[in-house]
């Protein structure tokens, strides 16, 4: 984030998200480039400017040497708006179509009209219309009219200068299809707003944005993913968890079984991150609703995201175990929620879990698992990052957060795609083993930062009743390996029905 002190008034670009970016919106009586491939959503995010402003009163006007004022009304109406009074579309096109009769409206080839007529004719209608806020699609055509660099740059100096003497605020679109791009306009516009658009090997297409410079006014660096749905774009700015600081009173989160609570010296503390590892079967899951059942019945209300499993399977399977989460859902203790990693970016995911947190109090939030968070990153070296920002701002917010990892293995030695377990304040891991001809479970906890807790090893049973722990293992060497030996004289194993 840039550090100036802002002095100039602002634009809101009426993009959900985009002014909180910008800090504010774009910069008044200023000219802004916003340039992306074709299919990244500069002229939705045009509209939406432009709309914004009607909103407030302020005349615009969109020059359109692109598309026809038909194309662009369409397009506004698949959003579901209606381009009325305030906005003036001006679509240049070419001389010999007043000649025809049937032809009203027309694309304009740049072959067919000299830059200085272009040129006069926005003038003319800025004359007129003296709107506060104004688009221009594309440079890609002025370019092709100026038909040299040295004329190129000359004409967007002189619009620049143009508009400032008549207090406008311009957005420039480049759909930079050009052969060979010329960034002269990067060092002309006030600001420039360049769009992504990825291509996943499997899933929908990922968008992002950054702010490449802001000429005096602060914003939020790097990449920001977004979304275009129905109804325009959303901007999800990234997470940057020091922007958020608020004094929590120290408590402690119980499980209400009471041999869990002794391993884990008695408690999970609110506002630190717990993982919870293990193979995929052994009760990780279970785990975190146990959890989650024990805060809600204590009158506080839990998140629940899920990634790898479908939703009704999920509600039938805790109600099996004596923990009815519709029920939870249903009374408003419990925000439930499936998420489909082929169709959400990382930044998207982060903005819903914050905004529940704030919205509806959120005292625990669960991630199911962390392997579905992983699938849907593009790129996945930079899941650390989003994860540790995540983790950080629920922290600050007195959260307590599990997050369930699926490691690879069932037996013996066991790995996971990233390591992440120096990330959460506590770990917690669970282990299949096999002992007196039966495959058994075990529990342990391998770190936690925010207290004592026990260092044995506790024999876990999952049942109609919920879960259990036995006593520790003491007489037994190799549990975690998968294959213990038994080195006592007595039965130290939980009994088993059947």
């Amino acid at each position: 984030m840039n550090a100036t002190v802002d002095l100039l008034p602002r634009a809101s670009t009426g993009v959900a998200g985009l002014d909180n970016v910008l800090l504010g919106g774009l910069g008044r009586n200023r000219l802004h480039l916003l340039e992306g491939c074709p299919g990244t959503g500069k002229t939705t995010i045009a509209l939406q400017f432009l709309n914004a402003g009607a909103a407030r009163g302020e005349t615009g006007i969109y020059i359109s040497l692109a598309e026809t004022e038909r194309e662009l009304r369409d397009g506004a109406r698949s959003h579901g708006w209606e381009i009325g009074e305030g906005i003036e579309i001006l679509e240049l096109i070419p001389p010999e179509s007043v000649l025809d009769p049937d032809q009203h409206q027309s694309l304009l080839y740049s072959s067919d009209l000299e830059l200085g007529e272009a040129t006069q004719r926005m003038f003319e209608a800025i004359e007129r219309l003296k709107p506060h806020r104004v688009v221009i699609d594309s440079l890609s055509e002025i370019r092709l009219l100026a038909q040299s660099s040295l004329r190129y740059r000359r004409q967007i100096l002189a619009l620049k200068h143009y508009f400032a003497r008549h207090q406008s605020t311009v957005a420039l679109l480049d759909d930079m299809t050009a052969e060979t791009m010329d960034r002269a306009v990067h060092s002309i516009a006030h600001s420039v707003i360049h769009l992504d658009q990825l291509a996943p090997a499997y899933g929908g297409e990922r968008r992002r944005l950054r702010i490449v410079k802001c000429r005096g006014q602060s914003f939020r660096g790097g990449y920001h993913d977004f979304v275009i749905k129905h109804g325009g774009i959303t901007v999800f700015p990234r997470l940057i968890a020091a922007d958020f600081r608020s004094e929590q009173t120290p408590s402690v989160l119980t499980s209400g079984v009471a041999e869990l609570d002794t391993l884990v010296g008695g408690g999970i503390a609110a506002g630190s991150s717990t993982l919870v590892i293990g193979p995929a079967g052994v009760g990780k899951s279970i785990l975190i609703f146990q959890y989650i059942a024990a805060a809600v019945a204590r009158g506080k209300r839990a998140a629940l995201f899920v990634f790898d499993e479908e939703l009704g399977l999920l509600l039938r399977r805790a109600k099996a175990l004596g923990i009815d989460f519709e029920q939870m859902r249903d009374a408003g203790h419990l925000f439930i929620e499936q998420v489909d990693a082929a169709e959400l970016s990382p930044g998207e995911f982060a903005e819903r879990v914050c905004r529940c947190v704030d919205k509806e109090n959120i005292g625990i939030v669960a991630i199911d698992s962390l392997n579905g968070y992983q699938a849907s990153m593009p790129e996945e070296q930079f899941l650390i990052l989003h994860l540790h920002e995540l983790l950080q701002y629920l922290n600050r917010r007195g959260a307590a957060t599990f997050l369930a990892v699926a490691q690879h293995g069932i037996l013996g030695e066991m790995r996971q795609t990233i390591d992440v377990t120096y990330l959460a304040d506590s770990v917690i891991l669970l282990r299949f083993f096999e002992a007196v001809g039966r495959v058994r479970r075990a529990i342990s906890v391998l770190k936690k930062r925010t207290g004592a807790h026990e260092s044995t090893i506790r024999e876990l049973q999952i049942a109609n009743t919920g879960i259990t722990l036995g006593e520790p293992l003491e007489e037994f060497q190799g549990v975690l390996r998968g294959v213990p030996v038994y080195t006592g004289a007595r039965s130290p194993l939980m009994r088993t029905d059947g």
